[in-house]
């Protein structure tokens, strides 16, 4: 399969078939007032600069990324630099906007910074963004102003106004995910489980201590959902990081193993995948202010 590499939005819009870009460094698409060229079609492209795709209504799907995104009442997807997206030879696929930006545009402003904070760049496209009627109208408003921009004239104050839009669009989708992921909750929540159902399985393995402890991208792949979106979606409804909740069921499990065992504390270390017991003895502290020797001490008086 053909793979096209493109540095420029100039370039990109040129093999489209479109009109140049007013600004060498964003372009916004329109379908409903350009068609592109389809002699692409089935050929993966490869940008060095950002997309952003809405659906206001659209009833199909779209292969977006490495797969196919079913937009039915519409939506946005979203892609970072150096990521693939796959031109489908339906026109109808070709509905709505479709915004394009380059790094270069945010070097001189706090969004160069600030936008690795929008991790749904990361997102596979199966996570992409479902928007109610109203979200809808305020993502097409502000694409609306964009156009608008980009119809004017460039002048010393173009890029600000440009950058300030796309941080509202940003903020905005920002705010639409974590509502998706608060009415979400069931779908969200049997994620959860099966992760914890994994990590409880992971720990009790005899082969742990060869495999040593699982990270947040073992779990995602696990779930089959990206390592952003997982961290993202449990932050929005547990106030825990991935790494936070490995934490938790590992500590758990030391207890177990020490109140139910004989086994020296490194060899509980080493069971649950740690390399040196020291990291194993300064976590349990650190999450339950006693070390495992105290714990387990205090356990035993218990008894």
């Amino acid at each position: 399969m053909n793979t096209l590499k493109f540095s420029n939005i100039s370039d990109l819009m040129r093999r489209l078939g479109l009109m140049p870009p007013a600004h060498p460094l964003i372009a916004l698409v329109n379908y409903d007032e350009e068609q592109i060229n389809l002699r692409d079609a089935g050929s993966w492209f490869i940008l060095d600069f950002y997309k952003i795709t809405f659906k206001k209504d659209f009833n199909g799907s779209l292969k977006y990324g490495a797969g196919t995104y079913d937009f039915k009442e519409g939506g946005m997807a979203f892609l970072g630099p150096g990521q693939t997206v796959q031109m489908t030879a339906d026109a109808a696929d070709h509905q709505g906007y479709a915004l394009y930006f380059h790094p270069e545009l945010l070097t001189s402003h706090s969004l160069g910074r600030d936008i690795q904070r929008y991790g749904f760049f990361d997102y596979t496209v199966s996570e992409a963004l479902f928007l109610a009627a109203k979200e809808k109208q305020i993502i097409e408003t502000i694409l609306q102003s964009v156009s608008i921009e980009l119809a004017c004239n460039i002048d010393p104050f173009s890029e600000d106004v440009l950058v300030s839009q796309l941080a509202l669009l940003l903020n905005h989708s920002n705010r639409f995910y974590n509502r998706q992921f608060l009415t979400r909750k069931s779908q969200h929540h049997e994620l959860i489980s099966r992760m914890t159902s994994w990590l409880n399985e992971y720990f009790d393995r005899a082969d742990t201590a060869l495999t040593g402890l699982p990270s947040p991208q073992d779990i995602a792949t696990q779930l089959g959902v990206s390592q952003r979106y997982l961290s993202d979606m449990l932050k929005a409804l547990t106030g825990k990081t991935t790494q936070q909740h490995i934490h938790l069921i590992l500590i758990e499990k030391a207890k177990s193993l020490l109140n139910q065992t004989t086994l020296t504390t490194a060899e509980i270390a080493y069971r649950l995948g740690f390399e040196h017991p020291q990291s194993f003895n300064k976590l349990f502290k650190q999450r339950t202010s006693v070390s495992p020797h105290e714990f387990r001490h205090n356990q035993w008086r218990k008894n």
